[in-house]
């Protein structure tokens, strides 16, 4: 096969999305990341970094099918709002919050991430690209009151801001997995 052919054919490749990632239609927000599902114990381990407690109010940005929210919701009673803007995904979250009995607690909504009002959260979840990340970060920090958490999944949110904790650990099903913890300070980074 000559390196044209080949070089089309892997052009061609990474243009077809894959299962999971948004294509959006004219005039709708890009996705921030494909939606790659958190494996439960990954889930919990935010969740306890986060400090997560009844008192929290836990906004998930890309939330995919919903399982951080519920899970604070589930185990800690916390209540929470999963955002994303597949609205596939958001039908199976709203549907698994019914079966997990956590409804009354949790919202979901489909949303552009960069438009979300996050001034409520008091923990904040993300399992986004690092550039993702970056694009939030001063959203997250103009918005976010003075000791909000924020957790993120795999990649830190960069420009300079530090993160206070950073957990490397391998996961249940032997995958390396790194979380980031910060604590927001009123201070727009």
């Amino acid at each position: 096969m000559s390196r044209l052919l080949s070089a089309f054919i892997i052009i061609a490749l990474l243009e077809v999305p894959g299962p999971g990632l948004v294509v959006p239609a004219i005039g709708q927000s890009s996705s921030l990341a494909p939606y790659l599902a958190t494996p439960p114990d990954v889930v919990e381990r935010m969740l306890t970094l986060g400090r997560t407690d009844r008192s929290d109010i836990v906004y998930d940005i890309g939330c995919g099918d919903g399982r951080i929210v519920i899970a604070a919701a589930r185990k800690y009673g916390a209540r929470g709002v999963g955002i994303d803007i597949d609205e596939g995904l958001i039908a199976k979250a709203r549907t698994a919050a019914e079966a997990a009995g956590v409804a009354h607690l949790v919202s979901f909504r489909v949303q552009d991430a960069m438009t979300v009002d996050v001034s409520e959260a008091t923990v904040v979840t993300l399992y986004l690209l690092a550039a993702s990340n970056a694009k939030l970060r001063p959203l997250l920090t103009a918005r976010l009151r003075p000791g909000a958490r924020i957790v993120a999944h795999n990649y830190p949110v960069g420009g300079g801001w530090e993160p206070e904790v950073v957990d490397n650990f391998t996961d249940a099903a032997g995958a390396m997995r790194t979380l980031y913890l910060w604590t927001a300070d009123g201070k727009v980074h």
